[in-house]
């Protein structure tokens, strides 16, 4: 077999994602604050990007080339638009001229000057206003509203939260500095709810200290206000706060340390533990109830983001839907071309022509990609409220299961595309605001192998079933399971036990203990109104 070297030509297709076109994918998934930011920094970068709503102040000419040009010597040599029209060449000669001392003036004019030029008294007074401290708070400019930079926000105090309030009683408990950094990186480590890790053996290896020194500025960060705060659990929490109250007793304290029997709603456990009767451990649970289990909230926390829907659904006239994308999320950027050809004129280097090509470039693309990512928005939101017909006229029980196959095949485009643009995007409905992803739903189905049901709308049946049912007639996860298949929903148990526990529904048994409960209370307390009724007055 003969080796020899020979040139072949071969055709093939492969698909080369451009960077324009990553960013462009990029940015249908983003949200409307995420593209607002994206928007916000090609301004600040490209030139030849503006905003479609930006105008020219008020009173304001627009900029003309001609300032812009460095070889006129800043002058505007146009007919009409010289500074030097208001002045006859006879007072330029006279402005331009040396009028010499002081002396020479005055021996010239046969006076002195004070004579020719006396101050009006308007004009002195305002100099010696001039020479006055200022004495009210908008004389020194902070309180002049029309100003450009002036802001009330800055006026606004800011919200405390709870490490600067812990940070502050800190700095008075302690003066050592060693005792102050063990609780400063104990502050560090408290969340939102005011809780400290459960386990803090690290903390003195970490800080090279012992542990009985951070024992003791963990006991005296225990004493801080809110009571309750840098415990290591709820019973921790609870026990702080019974001490703060002078409450914290034997009988109190074996009732703290048997939290999972309280939660169990084990009554008679309970008065055994603590060995008191039925009136006192009642009395024991109402001063439980009464104190905070998380202290911390009350302070403040991270600053939360308003939903903003970036889909409205609105009735028609006709009976159908009407849907519209809300401008107020769409950025609105346009190119700048009249000052890309008044450039280009003007600019003589090849690197400079280069820039502001690639400038017109993305700013072009840039204008069609945000133009299109409406488009596409637009297009999925429509189809999904044709899918979803019966959500919105009648609920969730009508929610229909949709996957994103569906939509795709309906607007002819790719998954990934449909799954992009419902990331992180909300519609405002008449049933409230949702997002794109919740009409996407996996289907259950039918017992009577009829139309299949949306996952959602099981779970809302779930829901109905047992906020319907009745104290004496606690409802299994069994019988829920046969009273689906009878209304035509094919389920397993496990998925009625799947769904309860993520709607965060109790089981059947801990439903019955807490509507029972919830009963004798009603039952006692309107005993005891009417045996204050029948006392005789």
């Amino acid at each position: 077999m003969a080796l020899t070297q020979r040139l072949e030509f071969r055709q093939s297709q492969s698909l080369v994602m451009t960077p324009q076109l990553m960013q462009a994918i990029k940015l249908l998934q983003l949200s409307n604050l995420d593209l607002t930011t994206f928007v916000e920094e090609e301004l600040e970068r490209n030139p030849l990007l503006e905003r479609a709503n930006d105008e020219a102040p008020a009173g304001e000419a627009p900029a003309e080339v001609g300032q812009f040009n460095d070889s006129d010597g800043g002058h505007n040599d146009e007919p009409g638009g010289g500074p030097g029209e208001a002045f006859e060449p006879g007072q330029e000669e006279w402005m331009s001229k040396d009028l010499g001392t002081r002396a020479e003036i005055e021996q010239t004019l046969d006076t002195g000057l004070d004579n020719v030029f006396s101050e009006e008294p308007a004009e002195t007074a305002a100099r010696n206003a001039q020479d006055v401290a200022p004495t009210t708070y908008t004389e020194w400019g902070g309180g002049a509203s029309s100003d450009e930079d002036y802001n009330l926000e800055a006026f606004v105090a800011a919200e405390i939260t709870l490490r600067d309030h812990l940070a502050e009683q800190l700095s008075v408990a302690f003066t050592g500095p060693a005792q102050r950094i063990i609780g400063q990186y104990l502050i560090d480590l408290v969340d939102e709810a005011g809780y400290l890790p459960a386990d803090l053996g690290q903390a003195a290896e970490r800080l090279g200290a012992s542990q009985q020194d951070v024992d003791h500025v963990l006991a005296v960060l225990h004493k801080f206000d809110p009571p309750g705060v840098c415990a290591r659990n709820l019973s921790e929490c609870l026990a702080i706060q019974l001490r703060e109250l002078d409450r914290y007793d034997p009988a109190m304290q074996a009732l703290v340390e048997h939290l999972d029997l309280l939660a169990k709603r084990d009554i008679a456990g309970l008065r055994k533990v603590c060995g008191v009767d039925d009136e006192d451990i009642a009395d024991m649970i109402g001063e439980i109830r009464r104190l905070n289990p998380k202290p911390g909230m009350k302070f403040g926390s991270a600053r939360l983001q308003t939903m903003v829907p970036d889909v409205y659904v609105r009735p028609g006239p006709d009976g159908g839907w009407h849907v519209e994308l809300n401008s107020d999320t769409l950025p609105r950027v346009l190119v700048n071309q009249t000052y890309y050809s008044q450039l280009s004129k003007k600019i003589g280097k090849d690197g400079d022509k280069s820039y502001f090509t690639d400038a017109l470039q993305n700013a072009t693309w840039l204008v069609r990609a945000l133009d299109q990512r409406a488009r596409t928005i637009l297009k999925v939101a429509t189809e999904i409220v044709r899918q979803q017909d019966g959500f919105f006229t009648h609920g969730v029980a009508h929610l229909r299961p949709l996957n994103l196959k569906a939509v795709a095949d309906a607007i002819q485009m790719h998954e990934s595309t449909v799954s992009r643009v419902t990331a992180n995007k909300y519609m405002a409905t008449n049933r409230g605001t949702f997002e794109l992803k919740y009409f996407f739903t996996a289907s259950i189905a039918s017992a009577d192998g009829g139309e299949a049901h949306s996952a959602e709308a099981v779970r809302h049946h779930i829901k109905q079933l047992i906020d319907s049912e009745a104290p004496a007639a606690i409802l299994s996860d069994d019988t829920i399971v046969e009273r689906l298949r009878a209304s035509g929903i094919d389920i397993a148990r496990r998925t009625v036990a799947k769904y309860r526990e993520a709607m965060r529904i109790p089981s059947s048994v801990q439903r019955r203990r807490d509507k029972q409960s919830a009963l004798g209370n009603v039952l006692s307390t309107a005993m005891s109104d009417r045996s204050r009724n029948t006392e005789p007055a």
